[in-house]
């Protein structure tokens, strides 16, 4: 006969499937993020792009949920690009912030040109991430040929370092790419220069198999015969709905880096979501640190963009801990009462709200039961009595929806 579980041991409580073998990403592993919301996210064609005073606000939310790096935008692209990655990178350099900025370019000089300068007039490093498409589907689209890319890179990533500027060379739809091509281009992109190189998952093509095979090809067939130490990040999108696997996988295949959005914000459906990064970096223990303000980091970003966060979504969403069912709620008070906080956490949720500052909440609504009535009620310190509890209840059951605290407290003060 099997045991009951130790109330004490919460290794008791549940059984991890996810662990039956051993973890892709093994324990120990240094995990980085670069967060791409303030250049690729707000390539959204929905967003609006928040004035500077906003981004310097996202920027200080970066720094305190520990992300690594942050791309600031790309200043070649116009005055108000620039003018507001100057602003950016002011405030890392003033604020002495640990996160490390890096912007976009294309592979010329004009785009890269601009980088240097504010690096130079703010007085800190700045990444250059100098992207070219490189697909045989591009190659085709703009008459390019391997040798004119390569070419292309060589120049873009020499005039990167000999201006001083790290350089991150960028592949675009790297996913979709020939490896005697990928491996020309990295190869090349090293031997100028780069220490950092990308792999682009452009138009959400990968499955998590496939970011796995790119990502240890290049690290196999590159990065280690190059002899040099170089930093792999994975840059993904989510048109198959499948980024945050991809990315995760590509962590498993050894990527250093991976890049994400708040919002998954991005060019079409948009890019990793940075916050489902970090909820399952945390949960796979990957990461520790204080997640306690990631919603107050997602809903700025919706705020500033003019976007909505939908109210099922992950964590951060309305919803996400809310539940107005009688079997849920039934459980959840019984945890309540048991008086351990873990046990309420846990029991009908397989992601801990506690870990980001937030908390199970139960509502009444016309799937509720008698337990959702009398929890409402104790949290509202007022009288559990059975004939307040049947008005509720009776009102719940007939309502379409979730009934408001204002509907409720007319019900819990109404005689009749």
């Amino acid at each position: 006969m099997l045991a009951m579980p130790d109330p004490n041991n919460h290794a008791d409580w549940i059984y991890d499937w996810n662990s039956a073998t051993p973890p892709p990403i093994p324990a120990g592993t240094r995990v980085l993020l670069n967060d791409e919301t303030l250049r690729d996210g707000l390539q959204n064609p929905s967003v609006t792009d928040p004035p500077i005073v906003d981004k310097i606000k996202i920027l200080h939310l970066m720094e305190a949920l520990g992300i690594e790096a942050v791309n600031i935008g790309l200043p070649g692209a116009g005055p108000r690009a620039a003018a507001d990655t100057e602003a950016l990178a002011r405030e890392i350099a003033n604020h002495r912030m640990r996160i490390k900025p890096n912007c976009a370019a294309r592979t010329h000089e004009n785009d890269i040109r601009p980088i240097a300068e504010i690096s130079q007039r703010v007085g800190i490093a700045i990444e250059a991430a100098t992207f070219l498409g490189t697909s045989p589907i591009r190659r085709l689209v703009e008459d390019w040929t391997v040798d004119h890319l390569c070419a292309t890179t060589e120049k873009a990533v020499s005039f990167a370092v000999s201006h001083g500027l790290p350089s991150m060379y960028v592949t675009e739809d790297t996913t979709r790419t020939d490896p005697a091509t990928v491996k020309r281009l990295y190869a090349a992109a090293i031997r100028s220069g780069a220490r950092a190189v990308v792999l682009c998952d452009t138009v959400g093509h990968a499955t998590p198999t496939g970011a796995f095979n790119l990502v240890k090809f290049v690290i196999d067939e590159v990065v280690r015969p190059s002899g040099e130490k170089i930093r792999v990040d994975w840059h993904g999108h989510n048109d198959r709905g499948l980024a945050i696997a991809n990315s995760l996988a590509a962590f498993a295949a050894g990527a250093d880096q991976v890049h994400a959005a708040a919002n998954a914000l991005g060019e079409r459906v948009g890019n990793t979501p940075m916050e489902l990064m970090l909820v399952n970096l945390r949960l796979l223990n990957l990461i520790d640190r204080d997640l306690s303000r990631l919603k107050e980091y997602c809903e700025t970003v919706a705020q500033a963009t003019h976007t909505t966060i939908p109210p099922n979504y992950p964590v951060v969403g309305r919803d996400a801990f809310r539940t107005a069912t009688g079997v849920h709620a039934s459980a959840l008070q019984k945890a309540f009462a048991k008086n351990d906080p873990g046990l309420a956490d846990a029991v009908y949720s397989g992601v801990p709200a506690s870990l980001f500052g937030l908390e199970q909440v139960i509502e009444i609504g016309p799937m509720s039961g008698k337990s959702n009535v009398q929890h409402w009620l104790a949290r509202h310190k007022i009288p559990a009595e059975e004939p307040r509890i049947a008005r509720i209840l009776e009102a719940a059951k007939t309502s379409p929806r979730v009934l408001t605290d204002d509907e409720l407290k007319t019900l819990a003060s109404s005689s009749s």
